[in-house]
């Protein structure tokens, strides 16, 4: 459908424009469509099964009727230079340090850089309401996505876009 690749376009627009601390930019973007989403979705419920975690079966229905899927996430996000401790560390020296693999994803991160994320986040969807296409956040999909190893990003969340009757990611 072309009205909801360009809705997903314009949603990256979104997040590669939203404020950034420092106007230092870390965050990343990528549109999944037609086989890539298919994969996605049997991916989702390999990995829950494979670890045994609730909902990828669900989530991946939901994924495998969707029309696009966008990805955000950051990657090599410098510490800011605060020492503000918002990370649990006493300093960004300390935070750089300890960088490491953690169950889904790469961590920790400044704060203020998963703020940042964050903030990406909300303007895409922001984006994609005012369209009323219908999305919803998905940690599930950038576990998966990191799984596959389809982005090399330390930190993602999906968002899965989708145009019918009713909004497929909400009463499941």
């Amino acid at each position: 459908m072309e009205a909801i690749d360009m809705v997903a376009q314009l949603m990256v627009i979104s997040a590669t424009t939203a404020p950034k601390s420092r106007g230092e930019n870390y965050v990343c973007t990528k549109i999944l469509k037609d086989k890539e989403i298919i994969k996605l979705a049997k991916k989702m419920t390999e990995f829950g099964t494979k670890k045994a975690k609730k909902d990828f079966d669900r989530d991946a229905k939901n994924i495998s009727a969707s029309d696009s899927v966008v990805l955000i996430g950051i990657k090599d996000a410098k510490p800011l230079g605060l020492d503000c401790g918002a990370c649990g560390y006493p300093d960004c020296n300390s935070l750089s340090l300890q960088k490491k693999q953690g169950v889904d994803f790469m961590g920790p991160f400044c704060a203020l850089r998963t703020l940042d994320m964050g903030i990406a986040i909300g303007s895409a969807v922001k984006t994609a309401s005012m369209f009323n296409v219908d999305n919803r956040i998905m940690y599930r999909i950038g576990a998966v996505v990191r799984y596959m190893k389809l982005v090399d990003w330390d930190f993602i969340m999906g968002i899965p876009l989708s145009v019918s009757g009713k909004n497929i990611y909400f009463d499941r």
